[in-house]
């Protein structure tokens, strides 16, 4: 009879113990074998994306990622959170005297990130099954006294190591090595007020990033709500010092970013709950005002212009210190179809304006120039006439003012398809006039719109030339 073979009780307790040293071993030099130590029912090989995330944060922290800001665009409930948590917590774990500020859109959210990762350097072990951070990094340990919820330090560090903060809340204090934002925008309404994406730009740039010390990394961790939300203008502005991933819950194969966490039904049903636009822009990175915005399409043109049975201007004049004189000049078809070839649009006073207006009159040889006179336009009309016949000898341009007689937002709305099928741009339009061609790309249908200067011009093309005067001559 064949005698059975018994496992040695204690072998196998040291091959277990073995096996833990090399796992924690691991875990302080690996950030992936440090998520998956922690919360193996999370991160597991069977999710390849956060796998990738996990080393994409850890080649960023190494420097083999050699730009200074890195952006991460994943949907809610995939871990992009949890997984900045634990990158927090892994990266005390490298150095106490990392020094690291975290904002969220508001401070009870931030607040929230900070307890979170507080606890997790305070937690004691407590069982064989569980892992936790002091086992891995048993050096790094909250300064005794000193553990407040959203700003703290820790043991060997002679300043603070850790602030939570948002929009409004304070920054004072710390200094920072790393600044990780996530999720600044709280929802659609946000999303489409200007004014609001205006004041997180000012926080982020003139605030946290103020605080900053080398290695000065930025961690935006974001949903994409709008084209111009933080993340947005940093990639405009900031092109060349960001690294960006984007992670979408339905991949372009039609496949599910993690059928575990959420299957295509589960998505088609948040579809039908929030509407296809938010959950586009929460699911799918694609910014919700660019499926809200008015004009969504433009025609341009390259090569040789056609024909022109004459050139016109329009120019609608600054109402305000804060908004953008905008003028154009635009040549009229024997079709009636306007092809733009001059955008003056700025916010300069009208002793700059007024002569740049007249050099693009003469410049294009227009023969009728159609100027606002709301809001001091007449007194500007009569000014750009006389610059052009006495200082730059021209008496090609008849000058005329007038006044309108609609509703601007209704004028704006009811001609956007005119717009659209009859005003021709240039192919480097957006290159030429940027902030026009801004103004005019991500205009909003519904929500609101900081400025309306280039939409309202560019109607009064329409109007002129397509669907009848909607002001009188004076």
């Amino acid at each position: 009879m064949k005698k059975s073979i018994v496992p040695d009780k204690n072998a196998l307790i040291e091959y277990l113990l073995i096996q833990r040293a090399l796992a924690v071993k691991k875990a302080r030099r690996d950030f992936w074998s440090f998520c998956c130590l922690l919360y193996p029912e999370f991160y597991k090989e069977s999710r390849p994306y956060l796998k990738n995330l996990c080393q994409t944060l850890q080649g960023f922290y190494e420097d083999r990622i050699q730009k200074q800001i890195l952006i991460i665009n994943m949907p809610p409930r995939h871990g992009k959170t949890f997984t900045a948590r634990l990158f927090v917590l892994w990266v005390f774990g490298q150095s106490p005297r990392t020094k690291i500020i975290t904002g969220s859109y508001n401070q009870i959210l931030s607040g929230l990130f900070a307890q979170q990762t507080r606890d997790g350097i305070l937690t004691e072990n407590e069982g064989v099954k569980q892992e936790y951070f002091h086992d891995i990094f048993p050096d790094t340990v909250i300064k005794q006294g000193d553990a407040a919820k959203g700003f703290w330090s820790l043991d060997g560090s002679e300043e603070k190591n850790y602030l939570a903060t948002s929009p409004g809340g304070t920054s004072t204090g710390i200094g920072a090595n790393f600044v990780i934002v996530d999720d600044i925008i709280k929802n659609n309404e946000e999303a489409a007020n200007e004014l609001v994406k205006d004041k997180h730009w000012e926080w982020y740039n003139n605030t946290l990033v103020q605080r900053m010390e080398r290695p000065r990394k930025q961690i935006l961790i974001m949903t994409r709500w709008a084209s111009d939300d933080l993340v947005g203008r940093t990639l405009e502005k900031k092109a060349d010092k960001c690294h960006l991933i984007t992670y979408k819950a339905v991949q372009d194969d039609g496949s599910m970013l993690c059928d575990e966490i959420m299957t295509l039904e589960e998505y088609k049903s948040v579809i039908s709950e929030m509407g296809a636009d938010i959950a586009s822009a929460n699911y799918q990175q694609e910014p919700i005002d660019l499926k809200g915005r008015l004009y969504t399409s433009f025609k341009t043109y390259s090569g040789e212009l056609p024909q022109f049975k004459e050139i016109r201007n329009y120019t609608d004049t600054a109402d305000t210190g804060d908004d953008y004189l905008c003028s154009i000049d635009y040549g009229v078809t024997f079709a009636s179809e306007a092809y733009i070839l001059e955008v003056l649009y700025t916010k300069e006073p009208m002793e700059v304006t007024e002569p740049a207006t007249a050099g693009i009159l003469k410049k294009d040889m227009v023969n009728v120039a159609d100027i606002e006179s709301n809001n001091g336009g007449r007194g500007f009309a009569r000014n750009v006439e006389r610059i052009l016949q006495q200082e730059l000898h021209s008496n090609h341009t008849i000058v005329r003012w007038f006044s309108q007689n609609k509703n601007k937002q209704a004028r704006i709305y009811s001609n956007s398809s005119w717009v659209m099928q009859h005003i021709y741009y240039p192919e480097d339009w957006r290159n030429r006039w940027p902030e026009y061609y801004d103004a005019m790309v991500k205009y909003q249908r519904e929500g609101k719109n900081k400025h309306d200067d280039a939409p309202d011009a560019t109607t009064g093309i329409a109007e002129k030339i397509g669907a009848g005067s909607a002001f009188s001559f004076e």
